[in-house]
């Protein structure tokens, strides 16, 4: 609807916005190639020794990106009840990626930020709730009927050029812009930069913040922002082929962070234990605690 009014708005108003570029035609938008592109051409056969290097690099990246927003979407924070599959989606994002490849189209992975959006459409919330009282979180519901219809509309949209070529570009950007500040909501990150302007009192009861001194949780946000920044850069900057290393210097960087932090610092903060090994070690401490002998019978217990 948004979009609707900002193009009515553009039209009405006579405005001389950039326009999305949409192609009329169903076809490659190179003309001197078809719709298979042959992985041996005229290039040289060290050529294709020498792309080893960079289709590591991009491996990482892809497995970074995909792997990273299949974690936020599958975090307990959102209740989901059917189990995840991080092997078997790699794996169809990797066969899919090499038939893209032969096609000559662009590579795709999870988008994070229309993945956390997804999700946000999709939760519950109780009905009914006290005067001042927020709706209580009930979880999610997991279907696949969204994401089909989503997909299938896109493909439609094809159709649809004509008309799509009268949205402004800065319209779209408004979009993606409020789509990535909403999906900062919940993500304790954000949360801990919050905290730098705010003062104690008024700081929401976070569960970290009743383990863990505020000075440490300040330092360890601020370690996250220089390695945020440092990415930043290099990804503007000539050096961005690097970008990928960048991020496995970041294991390095969480390794440097155990000789700074406490690991039950970091168990709050950094979540250093999936949900299944935190279970697997209380139980463990459970049978440790030595059981109570159980009196014999009555009279001894009187």
């Amino acid at each position: 609807m948004s979009i609707m009014s900002f193009v009515g708005l553009d039209m009405l108003m006579g405005l001389d916005t950039p326009k999305l570029i949409v192609p009329t035609e169903f076809k490659p938008t190179r003309p001197d190639r078809g719709w298979l592109v042959m992985p041996f051409g005229k290039n040289p056969w060290w050529w294709y020794v020498a792309s080893s290097v960079p289709a590591l690099l991009v491996t990482i990246l892809i497995f970074m990106d995909q792997q990273i927003s299949a974690v936020i979407v599958n975090r307990k924070e959102n209740k989901l009840k059917k189990g995840c599959g991080y092997h078997l989606d790699l794996f169809w994002v990797g066969v899919l990626m090499a038939v893209c490849s032969f096609l000559g189209l662009p590579w795709y992975v999870a988008a994070t930020v229309i993945s956390i959006a997804h999700i946000d459409s999709l939760k519950m919330e109780s009905e009914s709730s006290a005067p001042g009282e927020q709706p209580q979180f009930l979880g999610v519901r997991e279907q696949r009927l969204t994401g089909i219809l989503v997909f299938v509309l896109t493909g439609v949209s094809i159709f649809l050029a004509p008309v799509l070529q009268y949205i402004p570009m800065p319209v779209l950007y408004g979009v993606f812009l409020y789509m990535g500040v909403a999906s900062l909501s919940g993500i304790q990150f954000w949360e801990r930069i919050k905290l730098y302007m705010m003062p104690p009192k008024h700081q929401p009861d976070f569960s970290f913040l009743r383990h863990v001194p505020l000075r440490r949780v300040h330092l360890f946000t601020l370690v996250q922002i220089i390695c945020l920044a440092v990415l930043w850069i290099l990804k503007s900057t000539f050096l961005a082929i690097i970008f990928p290393i960048m991020i496995l210097g970041l294991m390095v960087v969480r390794k440097l962070l155990d000789l700074m932090f406490s690991q039950h610092d970091l168990a709050w903060m950094d979540d250093i234990l999936p949900d299944k090994d935190k279970k697997k070690d209380k139980k463990k401490k459970k049978k440790k605690k030595p059981v109570a002998e159980q009196p014999d019978s009555d009279e001894e217990c009187c």
